[in-house]
């Protein structure tokens, strides 16, 4: 049963876990007992995941993707996440002058959620494993294929149908970490569903995640499913650079919201001078994962504006603001000059911004 309100949740085996990591290092998860346990677990319910397979697993150190911004340089995770989303779509509407439209005016959201249906009809169809397939980052983040698919934007109409070019969920957890001399973590983890497989191994506390889900069944596919491979992933920790020192340090959970979260949240505070507080407060959209034509919108978005969103075909659905289902994000902003950090977060889920 699930704890009550207010109990206290023990979990004696997943402490037990904690242990025998601490003391072993990853040794001991990747080919011990506890490698063991994991693959007889999987394999028990009609899985393929061997011990062979995590002895095989290694960590990789990878260099961002960018791009610039205005005057800000956003560095995102580069492939097989799809940090790649929110970089195209950034790059897209930089052609425009948000700043100089008001903040709820129709124009402005069309040309928002226009941008970020394009970039996640790209991602779907090129984010996957770098090492078992060419993912064409240079080509999709180059000016002149940004050109491209920014010409495709009508200026009064919703797209009918918005297709890849071709170029030259709750449990998420993030957190952000920023010290006085101005070194940061920005770090994000989820088991991708609600917890993740919904299998535990037995005797360990260990909670199987499912990220397989994000390989793609289409043979021919970057992302097709394969051995040895690793999935599209949405999981997508970021930063962002103002003369090359760090401004910002920041995440929205939120499965394929989150770069989405990330294309608004950065043009809240650089396009319209938001503090944190506000970027993250203020109403969203959610498009489709492949770039299809729904678009959800919180009702913070005044009913003018959605009228007009309306009116020029977006297939709008109404949702309560402040719900988790449009991301829920965590910044640390920090002064160039002096130093000194701003902490925000999120209404639309538990969190806080702590100082000390």
């Amino acid at each position: 049963p699930a704890p009550r309100p207010g109990e206290i949740h023990r979990q004696p085996d997943l402490a037990r876990t904690f242990r025998i990591v601490a003391q072993g290092g990853a040794a001991a998860f990747y080919r011990g007992d506890l490698a063991r346990s994991i693959a007889n677990c999987v394999q028990a319910k009609g899985g393929y995941l061997a011990v062979d397979d995590l002895a095989a697993h290694t960590a990789t150190w990878e260099t961002p993707i960018r791009t610039r911004y205005r005057d800000v340089e956003i560095l995102e995770h580069p492939p097989n996440g799809q940090g790649l989303a929110a970089l195209l779509a950034l790059n897209i509407v930089e052609g425009y002058d948000l700043a100089g439209m008001d903040y709820f005016d129709p124009a402005r959201w069309h040309l928002m959620i226009e941008a970020m249906r394009l970039g996640m009809a790209d991602a779907a169809q090129y984010v996957a494993d770098p090492a078992l397939g060419d993912v064409p980052v240079a080509g999709l983040l180059s000016p002149a294929y940004t050109s491209r698919r920014r010409a495709l934007i009508q200026p009064d109409r919703a797209l009918d149908i918005v297709a890849p070019g071709m170029p030259e969920h709750k449990d998420t957890v993030y957190l952000t970490v920023v010290d006085g001399e101005g070194n940061a973590v920005s770090f994000i983890n989820s088991l991708y569903y609600g917890f993740g497989s919904g299998l535990v191994v037995p005797d360990t506390g260990i909670c199987l995640q499912n990220r397989g889900a994000c390989f793609t069944l289409e043979e021919g596919h970057l992302n097709a499913l394969a051995g040895g491979k690793r999935p599209y992933h949405t999981i997508i920790p970021a930063m962002a650079l103002r003369q090359g020192r760090l401004w910002l340090s920041f995440g929205v959970m939120g499965g394929f919201m989150q770069p989405q979260g990330h294309l608004q949240v950065a043009s809240n505070l650089v396009d319209y001078g938001m503090d944190p507080q506000a970027a993250l407060d203020a109403p969203r959209f959610r498009v489709d994962q492949r770039g299809g034509s729904r678009v959800a919108i919180e009702d913070g978005v005044p009913l003018q504006t959605r009228k007009a969103l309306a009116a020029m075909g977006h297939d709008l659905h109404e949702e309560p603001i402040f719900t988790p289902g449009f991301g829920s994000g965590d910044i640390i902003a920090r002064e160039p000059e002096s130093g000194v950090l701003w902490g925000a977060s999120d209404p639309r889920k538990d969190g806080c911004a702590v100082g000390f």
